[in-house]
């Protein structure tokens, strides 16, 4: 797969970002000439959450351990903490900003979680198990529509850009500029 990636992203005008959980080539930066973004992503920094809902991931630590790696070679990179779980992990979000920061992170995005379908059916049976104090939240929220309402969106944004702000981090890859 990497060689697929490599091989598109060299032909590719504009540059190609990766987006992963899984850990890197040693060779990224020779094959890709700080021509691409390098986002990882993430749902949570707590490694016992993450274990529920991503397992197979990396888990958090050595996620942030590889994008310091990758920040320490000169290449541009971020964070995408995409979904943040209400309720679960929306409480993170200084956290991940303020590690993000740490880290030298060149952006974060942030988005709710959003469920459609099967999906919605088996998150819904995992709040159910793990954190039954939640499933009537999670029902109303998600009730007749596949992302949170207004209020907790707005809200959630609202959080966001406050501490994007108190940290002076990007949130976007507006401005953004890469080697090329």
């Amino acid at each position: 797969m990497f060689n697929q990636v490599s091989t598109h992203t060299k032909r590719s005008r504009p540059p190609r970002k990766i987006n992963t959980s899984a850990e890197l080539p040693s060779d990224l930066k020779t094959v890709l000439k700080n021509s691409v973004l390098v986002t990882f992503s993430f749902s949570t920094l707590d490694k016992e959450v993450a274990k529920i809902f991503e397992p197979g991931a990396l888990s958090p630590r050595d996620r942030l351990k590889a994008l310091a790696k990758i920040k320490d070679a000169g290449f541009t990179a971020g964070i995408a903490f995409i979904p943040i779980l209400p309720f679960i992990t929306d409480s993170e979000l200084e956290t991940m900003v303020k590690t993000a920061k740490e880290l030298g992170s060149d952006y974060v995005f942030f988005a709710p979680l959003t469920l459609y379908g099967e999906g919605k059916k088996i998150y819904l049976r995992i709040i159910e198990e793990k954190f039954p104090e939640l499933s009537a939240k999670y029902n109303e929220l998600y009730r007749d529509k596949f992302s949170p309402p207004k209020w907790y969106t707005s809200s959630f944004y609202k959080r966001v850009l406050y501490h994007t702000a108190k940290y002076n981090l990007k949130f976007g890859l507006t401005k953004i500029r890469i080697g090329l």
